[in-house]
């Protein structure tokens, strides 16, 4: 038979409320007592009732994410590695995910409809969205609490949570590292439209400018290693000393255009992939541990925004990595 409540309630000598003040708000529990309290649960295996919990604070501590199907291996890395930081942190505050599918977006805001009505889950996260998302309308019409990892581009004062990463500050700290290898930076993207691409792009045009260089050397693509290893072909002849892109993806691109021509020229992707690893190229980590912390953040409170900063991981791949970063002291003189 199960242990219930009152059987660690006795075995730790405390009332029914403190243990389940120490499972539920364990913050309010004096040390000694939680910890006396644990040891009974533990040796108990009691595990609580999470439906009945519902029932009485119709609230389901769930959040739901919908687990999309992806042809693209590069963007389900990037989700998979995002609802994996979402589902760790929020089993450190109590919260649960819930994971659902759903053909497209109607389908995905039915879900989530049902999911709120019958009290399986009390919040949501939007993933992969887009240009006048229409399930942000629906779920702000229904009332329904949600954060959107993407900002909507349409309009940065939307009234609804969002988080996103700050991509055009990503390539310009790539841009800027890559200058120090020679001042003909060129930038591999996507064709204008595209939100994050267009971020992206800004952010190599705002470090040369910075740097009084002209930001003449610019290709775009779309998301193909092919049309990639063509465009980075034309850059190398142009003169490139280093290429930025917007994605690994076109990076990789990159990287057979220098295998094909046997040149060396550092090459830095966007958002740090196995492939980046793999292959040994620099490539900018999208901070997605700091993306899923703002996530839950804001998932119940007034709606606000977050922009998440990126990290350049080098790597210093003899043929197309980035030097290692010099230290302020390198030179054994003090930087004063």
């Amino acid at each position: 038979m199960s242990a219930t409540l009152a059987d660690v309630a006795a075995k730790a000598g405390v009332s029914r409320q403190t243990v389940s003040n120490a499972i539920n708000t364990p913050r309010i529990v004096h040390p000694a007592t939680l910890e006396r309290v644990m040891a009974a649960v533990a040796e108990l295996g009691y595990a609580p009732n999470l439906h009945a919990r519902r029932l009485r604070t119709s609230s389901a501590r769930t959040i739901g994410i919908r687990l999309e199907r992806h042809d693209d291996g590069i963007h389900g890395v990037l989700l998979d590695r995002f609802l994996h930081a979402v589902t760790e942190q929020a089993a450190g505050v109590d919260r649960h995910v819930l994971v659902f599918t759903a053909d497209d977006a109607d389908a995905e805001v039915a879900q989530i409809r049902s999911l709120s009505q019958r009290s399986l889950a009390d919040a949501f996260v939007l993933t992969s969205t887009d240009h006048r998302d229409r399930r942000v309308d629906a779920l702000a019409e229904a009332g329904i609490p949600f954060v959107a990892f993407g900002r909507p581009w349409d309009d940065g004062s939307a009234p609804h949570s969002w988080v996103d990463v700050d991509g055009r500050a990503g390539t310009r700290e790539a841009t800027e590292a890559s200058l120090a290898t020679g001042d003909r930076v060129a930038f591999l993207g996507w064709p204008e439209g595209s939100g994050a691409g267009d971020e992206r792009r800004g952010g190599w045009r705002d470090a040369m400018t910075a740097a009084g260089l002209e930001p003449d050397l610019d290709r775009a693509v779309h998301d193909d290693p092919a049309e990639a290893q063509a465009a980075a072909a034309e850059l190398l002849a142009a003169g490139a000393t280093s290429i930025v892109c917007a994605s690994d993806t076109l990076a990789l691109g990159a990287i057979g255009a220098l295998s094909r021509a046997d040149a060396s020229v550092p090459v830095v992707g966007f958002d740090d992939t196995g492939v980046a690893a793999g292959l040994g190229f620099s490539s900018i980590d999208q901070n997605l541990g700091a993306v899923a912390a703002a996530v839950l953040e804001l998932l119940h409170g007034e709606p606000a925004h977050r922009l998440v900063t990126p990290r350049l991981h080098r790597r210093a791949n003899p043929r197309w990595g980035l030097p290692a970063q010099q230290s302020a002291h390198a030179d054994g003189k003090d930087a004063s």
